[in-house]
């Protein structure tokens, strides 16, 4: 069973394959995640926040593609089966529950089948769930920024540390200018570390301390209401292919939270539950 819930074929490598082949992969088809294969068998995953904490964290004089991903992959596989009548409601509990964006799909074989990712539940929730919750309900009012003054450094230290995919970017009185994502930190992996060992460093001059934000973000940043359809919030992610979107209180301009791809996961994986829990009410009384 498919019916559009989980994606294929899905992007793969060995573990004896280098970081560097996972950046260029991520980089060439615009992907977050690689899922590490073993005869077919899926044995480890690798995503845009392990290798940004990789680039932040290696310290020795290895380039990228003298590392293999067997170092840095987590080995953990959260999967599915893909025979399963309820796919989409399993996949969101389970990134809820552990924090993931994305749930491999195997077989009957514990073959690689598929992959089902926060981008695949926001598609549906967009669809099924149109005025459900509005986007106050499930935004996170924790707001993690950084000024476009900031380091390239320190903008991917706050990343790591809050286990974030995106901050939001203002100037020194607290606007928003735009945001920087984890891709974009992969796109300019070169101001952290080289790539390649047979290519002359040539890049001396560039450096993650020195370059500031501002040079690259992304200035055109959508943006919410509170009061806005949670489903609409969902649409333009999907649509625009980010994770998360400031929600903006118009009348000041000020950012009131974020919502993102993993607060629609939650809202997926809670409103099923909640419609069976109120189905189950109504039969006992």
């Amino acid at each position: 069973m498919n019916n559009g819930v989980y994606s294929f074929p899905v992007f793969t490598l060995t573990d004896e394959d280098s970081v560097y082949d996972a950046l260029e992969m991520m980089k060439t088809n615009f992907i977050k995640r690689v899922v590490i294969v073993k005869k077919k068998k899926p044995i480890g995953i690798v995503t845009e926040l392990d290798l940004n904490q990789f680039l932040e964290n290696d310290s020795t004089s290895r380039t990228l593609d003298q590392i293999q991903l067997k170092e840095i992959m987590k080995k953990n596989v959260i999967t599915v089966r893909n025979d399963l009548d309820d796919h989409l409601t399993q996949c969101a509990t389970r990134m809820d529950t552990f924090k993931i964006g994305s749930i491999v799909v195997v077989d009957d074989f514990g073959d690689l089948a598929g992959i089902t990712t926060e981008t695949d539940i926001s598609r549906h929730y967009a669809r099924m769930f149109p005025g459900k919750f509005r986007v106050r309900d499930y935004m996170t009012d924790k707001i993690v920024t950084c000024r476009d003054s900031d380091s390239l450094h320190y903008a991917l230290d706050i990343i790591n540390k809050n286990q974030i995919s995106r901050l939001i970017v203002t100037d020194n009185n607290g606007n928003p200018k735009g945001t920087i994502t984890t891709n974009d930190f992969l796109r300019y992996s070169q101001y952290f570390k080289r790539s390649l060992s047979k290519v002359h460093d040539e890049l001396s001059q560039l450096s993650s301390e020195k370059n500031k934000v501002g040079e690259f973000i992304r200035y055109e940043i959508l943006t919410v209401e509170p009061d806005d359809d949670l489903a609409t919030a969902a649409e333009l992610m999907v649509n625009n292919n980010v994770s998360g979107i400031p929600v903006i209180v118009i009348k000041n301009n000020k950012i009131s939270g974020i919502i993102t791809k993993s607060d629609i996961v939650r809202a997926f994986s809670q409103v099923i539950t909640h419609g069976k829990l109120l189905e189950k009410y109504r039969t006992f009384h």
